[in-house]
C-alpha cells in the first residue's frame, strides 16, 4: 500500500498557525518541559536524598526509573506516532507528563516517587519522538538543519535555566517544587499545541502494529536497563545482573531475527544500512554516557565536596547549558551548508577536551577553570546533538520519521542509563580501592569491609562518614581522606567519558555528508516522498 504523507500546508492568514515555524514553537515548549525536568532533577538529587533518606542507589533509581519507562516505550511510541499521527501522540504525552509530575511532587516516599517517575518516563516516550516527527515532517530537508539548530537553542535555554531555577526552587520551597513547575510549563505547551499545530495526520497510516516485535523489544530493553540499575548495588558479577544481561542479549537477538519477517516491522532494519543512521546512533549512546554520567556526579562534587549551595551549583553549570543555547542555531546553519559530519566531528573533539579538563579536578580547582571546561562541553555537545540528531532523523524516510526519532531518543536515554551505571561502578570501585589508603595516610584506622561498602555510598556523593563524638581534627582528617577518594573516582569516571568522546570523533568521520532530500533514493524506496513545504 502507498503510505500517506503529510500534505503541504496552504498559506493562511494565521501567521504561525499551521506553519513549520509554528510547529517548531509548539513542540519546543513541550520538549523544553522535559529538558527543564532533567536538569532540575540533577540539582535536586542531594535534597531528595536528604529529605527521603535515600541512598546513592535509590537516588540512581530516581534517574533510572524515569529512563526505564522512557527507554522501554520509546520505539513503540515512535511507531504509534507514525501510525496514528504525531500531533495526537504528542498531546497525550504532554498531558500525561504534567499529571505524573504533579504526582511525583506529592510523593511521600522513595518507592512512590520512583513509580511515578517511571510513569513520567512513559509519557515522555510519547512526547519526544512525536515532537521530532512533527519537526521532520514540517520542514523540507534543506531547512531541517536550521530547524534543528533553533530547536536546540530553545532546549538549551531551558537546560540553562533549569539548574538556576532548580537551585532557587530547592532552596526556597524544597525539592517538590522542581516537579510542580512542570504544571505551568505544560499548560503553555498544551495551549500552543492546540493553537499552532496543523490537524493530525499520520505519516504511515496503512502499517500494522508489530505486536511480537513490541513485546520482544520491550523485554530486551527492560532487562538491559534493569541490569544497569542493579549492577551498582548487587555487583556486575551478581546473578541478578548477569541474568538480566543474558535475557537482554537473547531476547534482543530474537527481536532482530523476528524483525526480518513481518511486512510492517516495528523497526525496519534496513534503516541501519545508512551509515549516518547507524553511526549517529552509536555516537548518541557514547555522548549520553559521557554527558549524563558526568552530570550525575558533578553535582555531588560541587555541592558535596566543594560545599556549594544548589543555586551556586546551577550558576556554575550555566556556562555549559548557556553555551548550548548559543551554539545550537549556529550549528543548524552549518548543517544546512555542509551536512552533519563536520560539525559532529568538531563537537566531539571539543567535548573530549572539556571532559578531559574535568578529569583533572581537585579540591582547589579554580572556578575559572571549571567555567572554561563547561564552556567547551556546552559548545561541543550542542554541535554533537544537533549534528547526530540531523544525521539520524534527516537520513530516514519520511514515513519512518517517528521510528527514527524514537531510535535517536532511545540511544540517548539508554546511553544515559548506561553512563550513570558504568561510571557509578567506576566511582564505587575506585573509592573502595583507595579509601583505606587515604585513611592510613591521614593516620586513621582503616574501615572494615562491611563499613567500607556502607561508607562508599556517602563518599560517592561527595560526603564523609564522621564518627559520632569525633574531635575537630579527626573530623577534618576523615573529610579530607573521603574527599580524596571521591576525587580519585571522579577523575577515572571523567577520563573514561573523555575517551568515549574521542572514539566517537573518529567514528563520525565515516558518516555521510548530507541529509535525505526530496526525491532521493531513500525516500523513493520507502514508497513516499519528502514533504513539499514552503518556509
Amino acid at each position: 500500500m502507498t503510505a500517506q504523507t503529510t500534505a503541504p500546508p496552504s498559506k493562511r492568514a494565521g501567521g504561525l498557525r499551521n506553519s513549520p515555524w509554528g510547529t517548531l514553537v509548539a513542540i519546543a515548549f513541550g520538549v523544553m518541559m522535559v529538558a527543564l525536568d532533567g536538569t532540575i532533577v540533577a540539582v535536586a538529587n542531594p535534597a531528595i536524598g536528604a529529605s527521603l533518606g535515600a541512598s546513592l542507589a535509590e537516588l540512581q533509581w530516581v534517574t533510572h526509573g524515569y529512563l526505564l519507562g522512557l527507554a522501554v516505550f520509546l520505539i513503540t511510541a515512535g511507531k504509534l506516532g507514525d501510525r496514528f499521527g504525531h500531533r495526537r501522540t504528542y498531546l497525550v504525552g504532554v498531558v500525561g507528563f504534567v499529571l505524573s509530575s504533579v504526582a511525583i511532587a506529592l510523593s511521600f516516599g522513595v518507592i512512590m516517587l520512583v513509580v511515578f517517575r517511571i510513569l513520567q518516563g512513559v509519557f515522555g516516550a510519547l512526547l519526544l519522538p512525536a515532537a521530532m516527527g512533527l519537526l521532520r515532517s514540517g520542514f523540507p530537508p534543506e531547512k531541517l538543519g536550521r530547524a534543528f539548530g533553533v530547536f536546540g537553542s530553545l532546549i538549551g535555554a531551558a537546560t540553562a535555566g533549569g539548574p538556576i531555577l532548580g537551585g532557587v526552587l530547592v532552596g526556597t520551597f524544597g525539592w517538590e517544587a522542581v516537579f510542580f513547575i512542570n504544571a505551568p510549563v505544560g499548560a503553555i505547551a498544551l495551549g500552543l499545541s492546540l493553537w499552532l499545530l496543523r490537524p493530525n495526520q499520520a505519516t504511515d497510516p496503512d502499517s500494522r502494529m508489530d505486536v511480537p516485535g513490541i513485546i520482544l523489544l520491550s523485554v530486551a530493553i527492560f532487562a538491559l536497563v534493569w541490569a544497569l540499575v542493579e549492577a551498582p548495588t548487587a555487583g556486575w558479577g551478581a546473578p541478578v545482573t548477569l541474568g538480566s544481561l543474558a535475557v537482554a542479549l537473547v531476547v534482543g537477538v530474537l527481536f532482530v531475527l523476528w524483525e526480518r519477517r513481518p511486512r510492517h516491522p516495528l523497526i525496519p532494519l534496513a534503516l541501519f544500512a545508512n551509515p549516518s543512521i547507524s553511526i549517529g546512533t552509536v555516537i548518541m549512546v557514547f555522548m549520553a554516557v559521557s554527558l549524563m554520567g558526568s552530570l550525575f556526579f558533578i553535582t555531588f562534587y560541587l555541592q558535596g565536596a566543594r560545599g556549594m549551595s544548589p543555586a551556586q551549583t546551577g550558576l556554575q553549570l550555566l556556562p555549559m547549558t548557556g553555551m548550548m543555547a548559543i551554539t545550537s542555531p549556529i550549528a543548524g546553519r552549518v548543517l544546512d551548508r555542509v551536512g552533519p559530519r563536520i560539525p559532529t566531528t568538531a563537537g566531539l573533539v571539543v567535548s573530549a577536551v572539556g571532559m578531559f579538563m574535568l578529569s583533572r579536578l581537585t579540591m582547589e580547582t579554580p572556578v575559572v577553570y571549571l567555567s572554561v571546561a563547561f564552556i567547551l562541553l556546552g559548545m561541543g555537545l550542542s554541535l554533537v546533538m544537533t549534528g547526530a540528531t540531523a544525521a539520524i532523523i534527516g537520513a530516514a524516510p519520511m514515513r519512518f520519521a517517528g521510528v527514527a526519532s524514537a531510535v535517536q531518543q532511545a540511544a540517548m536515554q539508554l546511553g544515559g542509563s548506561l553512563g550513570t551505571a558504568v561510571l557509578g561502578a567506576v566511582m564505587s570501585a575506585t573509592i573502595i580501592a583507595t579509601l583505606p589508603g587515604r585513611f592510613a595516610d591521614a593516620g586513621l584506622p582503616a574501615p572494615g569491609t562491611d563499613e567500607l561498602r556502607t561508607d562508599q555510598s556517602t563518599v560517592a556523593q561527595g560526603g564523609a562518614v564522621v564518627p559520632e563524638g569525633a574531635t575537630p581534627d579527626v573530623a577534618a582528617a576523615v573529610t579530607e581522606a573521603s574527599n580524596l577518594a571521591f576525587l580519585s573516582g571522579l577523575q577515572w569516571a571523567f577520563g573514561i567519558a573523555a575517551a568515549l568522546l574521542a572514539v566517537s570523533a573518529v567514528m563520525s568521520l565515516f558518516m555521510r555528508g548530507g541529509m535525505t532530500g526530496a526525491g532521493s533514493e531513500d525516500e523513493e524506496s520507502a514508497g513516499t516522498a519528502a514533504p513539499a513545504v514552503h518556509v
